[in-house]
């Protein structure tokens, strides 16, 4: 009896304490984020991913997180401020292709194709991962073969990448399209 009354004690002394996850959080603001897009409703989206990026902002979800923010961006016609987040997003995870592609289409909107193409030609490459970008800048200005040949060379010299497999599907994309436009 005795002990069950000292149990009872340390039962009702035992503090609960509540860990607040700051990279559960913004898991859950991402996915509010992507709920409010679904129903059109861009200016709560950004103020989600937002929050998302603020409570988690240096891991590879955050690319997801930018990437999203970018989107939302592109689609209400802000694509300087679509830029700089897909821009974050490689910095985060360069080894998603979306990320190149999202980065490029923005370029192609604010009409600055051309410039970044001449850039990236003559920028010393950092990674062979610049190389997808100049591929795509290729594509974007008309040059679907130079684009096919750029990302096959960087396909075969990293075979074993994770952006690789993409990379090779869209690869195939672009073969397709010049075959029928033959």
């Amino acid at each position: 009896m005795l002990y069950l009354s000292v149990q009872t004690v340390m039962a009702a002394g035992t503090v609960a304490t509540y860990v607040i996850d700051p990279e559960k959080n913004a898991f859950q603001h991402n996915n509010f984020g992507v709920m409010y897009v679904e129903e059109k409703n861009y200016y709560a989206a950004i103020q989600e991913f937002k929050m998302a990026i603020s409570l988690n902002p240096k891991t590879q979800a955050t690319a997801t997180y930018f990437n999203n923010l970018g989107k939302v961006y592109m689609i209400i016609g802000y694509p300087d401020l679509a830029r700089d987040c897909f821009e974050n997003a490689l910095v985060q995870y360069p080894l998603n292709f979306e990320y190149y592609k999202n980065l490029v289409n923005c370029y192609e909107k604010s009409g600055i194709v051309a410039s970044k193409l001449q850039e990236y030609k003559v920028k010393k490459k950092k990674s062979t991962l610049d190389n997808i970008t100049l591929a795509l800048l290729y594509e974007k200005s008309g040059d679907i073969k130079k684009a096919i040949f750029i990302l096959d060379e960087f396909a075969t010299s990293e075979p074993a990448l994770l952006i690789t497999p993409p990379v090779k599907r869209y690869i195939q994309e672009l073969v397709n399209i010049l075959e029928s436009s033959l």
